[in-house]
């Protein structure tokens, strides 16, 4: 009968899978999976059961019990349930630090404690980074995208430029034979995915984190080209994600509506912390916490003025604003300008062991966005027990609702603004039941939970893709 590898070749596994030729044993009647299971037996890498083929006794194997079935103990069944070739085309990446770092991080961790076999590829920003590298366990390919300024003469150099980048891609392709694209937050990246999943005929998926609205320099309302290829990407995608509804609907209203599945699938959390805190020694006995890029769109402003605006009685309490940014030095002028002097804080950039020890430590902690999309911080901050005062203006109540396990404000209205912060610092009996419950509500947010709704889609739209050749015949 031949050696697996000579019979089963990946350029044939569809037919070899669903017209019948050869049956492969699998606890699963679904043919995405059974067309898997074929696939990983051809690439002849070692495994941890036996792989069994045979003849089908039916021209149709899968409606033939012996060829679809196996003990649902068997180590072949389990991978072929399980195992799949997944790329993450983010933004950004390690070691760059930012939620988009972090988020695609801890989806590849998850995602390889699975089973699934999984590469990050990203931005290759700065260039000298390694073209490839081994981060936490994970590949991680970097390639030049490049997307023109629009001047005539860098257009002109974009068809050659891109043609050598999607080269590039396809032969990484080659070598790890992905069964989906995963764009995580739609930048240059995902106009490049886009096209390298179209050219290849994988199924592509897109996750928006609000990108589209949370950039610093207002990206997406000056490049024709991003906005191009974000509403080709939306046509082509087999679905779409987002991190809140809101992000959704902002989507749709101004890029149209995705023509595959849209659907809001929640960023997720670490509930127990991987570090261990690390103080920052601060002296003041109670301090209200901002975290973040120090950006315009992030409120740090509207959070100090508040902040200034609270009663005598409160004079006690200090506030801590960390992260780094263009507004540092703008929000340390506007701090010495409202008379805070040593009662305002900022620490810098912080490392993920100083959060957790800065969090836990926290009387409250504030979102002040004039917009968010989400905000992982503030589930970071709600499962450290934490109470939350966060922005009412984009999809952070989503998360936080108020008065049940936070509070939300609009932080453009001061007043509304400084009467929560006061009524929160005020009140230890509310800050004690928002922290209890918001710590509750956060464990509904679990990257155990996220991974699996995104696994759910990986295996539809394998799905969907092993069964449209055989589809288009009927």
């Amino acid at each position: 009968m031949g050696t697996p590898s000579a019979m089963l070749r990946w350029g044939r596994f569809l037919d070899t899978a669903i017209e019948g030729d050869v049956g492969i044993f699998v606890d699963e009647p679904n043919p995405a999976l059974v067309a898997r299971a074929v696939r990983r037996l051809a690439s002849d890498r070692p495994t941890n059961g036996a792989w069994y083929v045979k003849r089908p006794a039916s021209p149709n194997p899968r409606s033939s019990p012996e060829c679809v079935r196996s003990p649902a103990s068997s180590p072949m069944a389990a991978e072929a349930q399980l195992a799949m070739r997944i790329v993450l085309v983010a933004s950004a990446y390690a070691p760059a630090i930012g939620g988009v770092e972090q988020l695609t991080n801890r989806l590849a961790a998850h995602l390889v404690a699975a089973g699934d076999e999984v590469e990050v590829w990203t931005m290759r920003h700065p260039a000298d980074l390694a073209q490839s590298e081994v981060i936490d366990g994970v590949v991680v390919r970097r390639f030049p995208f490049y997307l023109p300024p629009a001047q005539p003469r860098p257009l002109l150099r974009l068809p050659y430029r891109a043609v050598i980048v999607l080269r590039a891609m396809r032969r990484a392709a080659a070598e790890f034979r992905p069964d989906v694209v995963h764009v995580q937050c739609f930048g240059v990246n995902g106009v490049y995915a886009t096209a390298l999943a179209r050219l290849e005929g994988l199924p592509l998926v897109i996750t928006l984190q609000g990108e589209t609205l949370m950039d610093d320099h207002d990206i997406y309302e000056r490049s024709v080209s991003l906005r191009t290829g974000l509403r080709l990407a939306l046509r082509s995608a087999a679905v779409v994600t987002a991190c809140s509804q809101f992000v959704l609907d902002d989507t749709v209203a101004r890029f149209g509506r995705p023509l595959g599945a849209a659907e809001v699938i929640f960023n997720g959390v670490d509930t127990e912390p991987d570090q261990l805190p690390v103080p920052l020694g601060i002296v003041w006995p109670r301090y209200v916490l901002g975290l973040g890029r120090l950006v315009h769109k992030k409120g740090f402003d509207l959070l100090l003025d508040a902040f200034a605006g609270l009663p005598d009685d409160l004079a006690e309490v200090a506030v801590v604003i960390g992260g780094g940014g263009s507004e540092l030095a703008a929000l340390r002028r506007k701090a010495d300008e409202l008379g805070l002097g040593e009662r305002a804080i900022f620490p810098g950039p912080l490392s993920r062991s100083q959060v957790a020890g800065t969090m836990g430590e926290a009387d409250v902690f504030v979102l002040p966005s004039r917009i968010e999309p989400f905000g992982i911080v503030t589930l970071e901050a709600m499962t450290a027990s934490t109470p939350v005062l966060v922005s009412s203006i984009g999809g952070a109540p989503e998360i936080v609702r108020h008065g049940i396990d936070g509070l939300t404000v609009d932080p453009t209205d001061r007043a509304a603004f400084r009467v929560a912060l006061t009524t929160m610092l005020r009140d230890g009996g509310l800050r004690e039941r928002l922290g209890e419950a918001g710590r509750r509500r956060a464990a509904a947010f679990t990257w155990p939970t996220l991974t699996d709704d995104y696994r759910q889609i990986y295996r539809e739209v394998i799905s969907a893709r092993v069964r449209r050749p055989r589809d288009a015949t009927r």
